[in-house]
């Protein structure tokens, strides 16, 4: 007997993953937030919808929960719990704060529930095509009852450890890729500034060893305008830097490239970036302001 999926969150990446559950023949039910869009594509793939989060806690025996962060995968889990079963598990596919996660995962622990932080590594895209890494903390029995599922979603499984670790890697993964953004941005900036074209940096760049897939898509804004080449936002890049700071904190580290990177998408955000179609390729454009460009 197939575990039976609930999904909370089936937006930008969540949609890709809840389809290829069911393209792995997994049951899955789904509940709607603000888009309805979603949802209804997935039920004519033969999802389920469910009406409120205790009936999806009640319904299914493996939740994956995508949101934006500690603050909303707490109050989501605090309406399932109560509905859920001994043995049933949480999969936190969100980018969460770890020290948050492991007091959660006590909670659920103590109600007989089991949970797994499962972050993703990816685009939209890699999730339409079940192609997304991902990091997983939990203990190793779990591990092993769970990856057959997230095997359908997830073409790079890593077991990093007890729960809290795939949040933690999460932000180190993080970290290097927003690093590269704030890097790139300003090296654009400085490049305009002494008469070098986007096009001419691009040029030596692309294909060099300086060349990586987060650089292409970072820069599928910057030379050819696409405003959805990489569709992560400005504030989920700021909100994931202060759990990296947060992180560095924790263990008394001192992280001034890691503040050096927050503060300049802090600044993006502050100074008009915060809307939802603000994306983490648009720091050129809050970077070149900057230097009056």
């Amino acid at each position: 007997m197939p575990e039976s999926i609930g999904f909370v969150g089936v937006g930008l990446m969540g949609h890709g993953m809840a389809k290829n559950l069911l393209v792995a023949g997994y049951p899955v039910t789904v509940i709607a937030h603000s888009n309805r869009a979603p949802v209804e594509d997935l039920m004519a793939q033969g999802a389920t919808e469910a009406h409120s989060l205790e009936q999806l806690g009640a319904d299914t025996s493996v939740i994956h929960i995508c949101a934006p962060g500690s603050p909303e995968v707490e109050k989501i889990v605090d309406a399932l719990a109560p509905s859920m079963s001994t043995g049933d598990v949480i999969v936190d596919c969100s980018t969460s704060d770890p020290d948050r996660t492991i007091v959660l995962a006590e909670r659920l622990k103590a109600r007989g529930i089991e949970m797994a932080d499962a972050p993703l590594g990816g685009t939209p895209v890699q999730a339409e095509a079940g192609e997304l890494s991902t990091m997983v903390g939990s203990t190793e029995e779990l591990f092993k009852r769970i990856e057959p599922v997230i095997a359908s979603w997830a073409a790079s499984i890593v077991h990093i450890g007890s729960v809290g670790t795939g949040h933690k890697m999460k932000l180190l993964n993080n970290f290097l890729s927003l690093g590269y953004a704030a890097l790139y941005a300003e090296a654009l900036a400085l490049s305009e500034k002494v008469g070098i074209s986007v096009q001419q940096f691009d040029s030596v760049i692309r294909g060099s060893r300086m060349d990586c897939g987060f650089y292409q898509t970072f820069m599928g804004y910057a030379v050819e305008g696409n405003r959805e080449a990489h569709k992560f936002t400005l504030k989920n890049a700021v909100k994931d830097l202060k759990y990296l700071e947060s992180m560095a904190d924790g263990v008394t580290l001192s992280n001034p490239i890691g503040n050096a990177v927050k503060n300049s998408f802090a600044e993006a955000y502050s100074s008009g970036g915060d809307g939802p179609e603000n994306y983490v390729p648009h720091l050129v454009d809050f970077v070149r302001q900057r230097n009056g460009l």
